[in-house]
């Protein structure tokens, strides 16, 4: 187990894109140790708040407030991947301010809904103790731009030790490793220039779109975890970079 000095949260957290694949990935000894040394590196959070690819509700939900079962929401894969456990605390005051800052902008609810594999699979890798408290919530829209709006509305946990988390993957496709570089590599250098404007298009204009991205759900957490850092620039740095046998993206980003 790793050890961690029991210091305050500094005056400013990151906000963080995670590159997460499926079930298997607990397995891969390099990726999750890419993971724990890039979240070594960064200021250690008071808690995370984390939108993942793969809980879409409209109105924004939050999930449970209380310790409970994590959602092993994949199928298919050898039972000792429905036996995982990853008993992060839970973070009740965050969902309260949560509620504080987004309630003139979108509805919000609560749940009952345990940590998903979008969610538990990143933390296992980047805080494996699970002692960082968590609450995840839901992804309201795939619309950009709201998306973006939505992040930038969630910046002032930032100061106050609280990691805002996208979990997607920057890629969502095996069929295509040529377009999965290309759109890899248009993204960390649209992100590089700060070009917001690109990037809330990237559907229209990214090279490899298509193929990279046949839906979007995995993409759009991006777009949260970079609002939240955004004021008028964001300085971006990759945590962990490369391609699955697959050839799909791994990259992972921080943003502040």
């Amino acid at each position: 187990m790793t050890q961690h000095p029991q210091t305050p949260a500094p005056s400013l957290i990151p906000a963080v894109f995670v590159g997460v694949g499926g079930p298997r990935q607990m397995d891969d000894v390099v990726w999750c140790g890419e993971l724990e040394e890039w979240a070594d590196a960064m200021p250690r959070p008071k808690a995370i708040l984390v939108f993942s690819a793969h809980w879409l509700r409209y109105p924004l939900t939050t999930g449970a407030t209380h310790p409970v079962a994590l959602e092993y929401d994949y199928y298919g894969f050898p039972q000792h991947y429905y036996q995982v456990q990853y008993p992060a605390p839970p973070a009740p005051d965050l969902a309260g301010r949560l509620a504080g800052l987004l309630g003139d902008f979108v509805p919000i609810e609560g749940s009952q809904r345990g940590l998903d594999h979008g969610v538990f699979i990143g933390l296992k890798g980047m805080y494996p103790d699970a002692d960082v408290p968590v609450l995840q919530a839901s992804i309201p829209t795939l619309d950009p731009e709201s998306l973006f709006e939505l992040g930038r509305r969630l910046a002032p946990l930032r100061p106050e030790g609280v990691m805002v988390m996208g979990a997607g993957l920057l890629t969502h496709s095996q069929e295509s490793p040529t377009a999965n570089a290309e759109f890899d590599a248009w993204v960390a250098e649209t992100l590089e220039r700060g070009d917001v404007d690109a990037l809330l298009r990237y559907q229209e204009i990214a090279p490899g779109v298509a193929q990279a991205l046949p839906t979007q759900e995995h993409f759009v957490p991006l777009l949260v975890a970079y609002g939240a850092a955004y004021d008028g620039g964001a300085a971006v740095a990759t945590g962990v970079s490369g391609f699955t046998t697959g050839g799909g993206s791994k990259r992972s980003l921080q943003f502040g």
